[in-house]
């Protein structure tokens, strides 16, 4: 509820499990006494910027017991002499006040408990194992692909086989036309002789020409 100019907390509703309550940049300058009533789990408190003026007006959140940072940036009640100190003797409880402990030792960025870091955990872990899914199925996917792919060479590869083996069949076959066309070309008599040759047989006219002389 920041900057909504806010009068007092009077109306808030009773919320027994609100750990973090923003109320800077309003216009309260008492009436806390309604916070240990309604929030009485409270653990972070911010009233930057308030009409706040004296210290005991924040008397009321001794009965915080939980409540470990308290904001009261631009309140008037800072501008006190031993402010800082008047406020951890008031508040025992408080670690931060003002983003700073007793020691000026600087409050963390964030508290997981305020921040309700603690609730995601499960989401986290439940993201974590949601990725790890997820990579395992692109993993899958990958090797389907690599999968194809060889499979697409191998098929590839026989088709260039199968084309080699009809491209030696057609030249066989050009050849042995050839050599019908050549034979055709040849006299009567000359292809009968080569054929006879062919087979390992002499030719009768041959025979007789021998026998003559």
């Amino acid at each position: 509820m920041i900057n909504v100019n806010l009068l007092s907390v009077s109306n808030l509703p009773k919320l027994n499990k609100l750990r973090k309550l923003e109320l800077s940049d309003n216009r309260i300058s008492g009436g806390l006494e309604v916070l240990a009533e309604r929030t009485p789990n409270l653990t972070h408190l911010n009233l930057s910027g308030n009409k706040i003026k004296d210290i005991n007006t924040l008397e009321p959140l001794k009965k915080l017991p939980n409540l470990h940072s308290l904001d009261l940036f631009n309140c008037e009640v800072t501008m006190l002499i031993n402010y800082r100190e008047s406020m951890f003797a008031l508040l025992p409880q408080l670690t931060y006040l003002d983003g700073f402990d007793a020691d000026d030792q600087e409050a963390p960025d964030s508290d997981p408990e305020a921040d309700g870091d603690g609730l995601d955990d499960e989401y986290d872990e439940n993201g974590e194992e949601g990725e790890e899914e997820d990579d395992d199925e692109e993993d899958e996917l990958d090797e389907e692909v690599i999968d194809d792919e060889e499979d697409d060479e191998e098929d590839d590869l026989e088709g260039e086989e199968e084309e080699d083996g009809v491209d030696d069949e057609e030249e066989e076959d050009e050849e042995d036309e050839d050599d019908d066309e050549g034979e055709e070309d040849l006299p009567q008599g000359e292809k009968r002789k080569r054929d006879l040759e062919d087979e390992g047989e002499e030719d009768p006219e041959d025979e007789e020409d021998e026998e003559d002389d």
